[in-house]
């Protein structure tokens, strides 16, 4: 169900500007510390850039989701269609709007599309080990860990630059 208020549609190519700065403010810099999703401790640098939402935004098989309101931009997923499963990223929420509801208005959004749009039966992500926190909230949302890890792209400065030697990623799963 849609929050009162908030409207959620796929984004266009118009989009992607707003939606690079948006993901930008949600996790990297001290602007991000506002709110709870930061990961500005642990990796600096870019979380993305515009030709990789482009390429999301441009992809028959992606959609990415832009929650607003009143026109303006609250929040933000990518979901990219698999067999079997639908995977979930890229997502923002504004960081003074974090612990109001949005996200999980979003999320609830994104697993609806995914069950309804592509008739997917499971939701895949991808989680850094260390975030425990968000990890707890995707728990709470119904997400399951896996135990299956994958590295951290190490190297690869268009995924940040890790602060820390110890970053992997966990897979969480929800059947939807």
């Amino acid at each position: 169900m849609v929050e009162q208020g908030i409207s959620v549609r796929a984004a266009g190519p118009g989009d992607v500007a707003a939606i690079v700065a948006l993901v930008e403010s949600a996790y990297r810099g001290d602007g991000s510390r506002a709110g709870w999703t930061t990961e500005a401790d642990i990796l600096q640098g870019q979380r993305t850039d515009a030709e990789a939402v482009a390429a999301h935004v441009a992809d028959p098989d992606s959609v990415v989701l832009l929650a607003e309101r009143d026109g303006e931009l609250l929040s933000c997923c990518h979901l990219e269609r698999h067999d079997g499963y639908a995977y979930f990223g890229m997502f923002a929420v504004r960081p003074l709007l974090q612990g109001g509801g949005v996200g999980k208005t979003v999320i609830a959004e994104a697993e609806r599309y995914a069950a309804d749009e592509w008739d997917v039966p499971e939701m895949h992500m991808t989680v850094i080990t260390v975030r425990e926190e968000l990890i707890a909230w995707y728990e709470r949302r119904g997400y399951t860990r896996t135990g299956q890890r994958s590295p951290f792209p190490y190297g690869d400065e268009r995924f940040g630059l890790p602060q820390r030697a110890d970053l992997e990623f966990e897979l969480l799963v929800k059947k939807l």
